[in-house]
């Protein structure tokens, strides 16, 4: 009884526990790029392999670019105040409506470009807060690149 009662407490706890283990993607949503297949504003999985980085929409592989080809790895965020939600807000309490106008939403997008032989590619995704960093790092490891930021980018026109 003990080993039975064991047992089923065991896969209670390291079922889930081995579900999330295998499922080590990032969500990020597609901005915009090379994937002609893709719209901009779909949601992806971004997975880093040792040799490759993948994005899969539902179970289905929709790009596989191998590591060897990342030829630059960009940063960037998108910084704007949250007017749209203070006017909601603002109907019912003006005072914190007022608050959160002063307040700022960031995006974080992260950019990958490719050259792969005669494929040549470049995207854009959004992360989200909490995943950019870790997304930056594998990126940067298993490509030997160092991201750069684009906002400390000068372009001349």
């Amino acid at each position: 009884m003990r080993r039975l009662l064991a047992a089923i407490l065991a896969c209670t706890f390291l079922a889930p526990a081995a579900m999330l283990a295998a499922d080590a993607g990032h969500k990020v949503t597609y901005d915009g790029g090379s994937l002609a297949s893709i719209k901009a504003g779909t949601g992806l999985k971004l997975y880093i392999d040792s040799k490759q980085v993948r994005f899969v929409k539902n179970n289905a592989e929709v790009a596989t670019i191998p590591a060897s080809a990342i030829t630059e790895i960009t940063y960037g965020q998108d910084v704007h105040r949250r007017v749209g939600t203070a006017v909601a807000v603002g109907v019912f309490t003006l005072g914190v409506g007022a608050l959160t106008a002063l307040s700022k939403s960031k995006k974080h997008y992260v950019g990958l470009t490719w050259a792969n032989g005669e494929q040549k590619g470049g995207l854009a995704v959004q992360c989200d807060k909490n995943d950019y960093r870790g997304i930056l790092a594998g990126l940067e490891g298993v490509t030997g690149k160092k991201a750069v930021d684009s906002e400390t980018m000068t372009v001349k026109n």
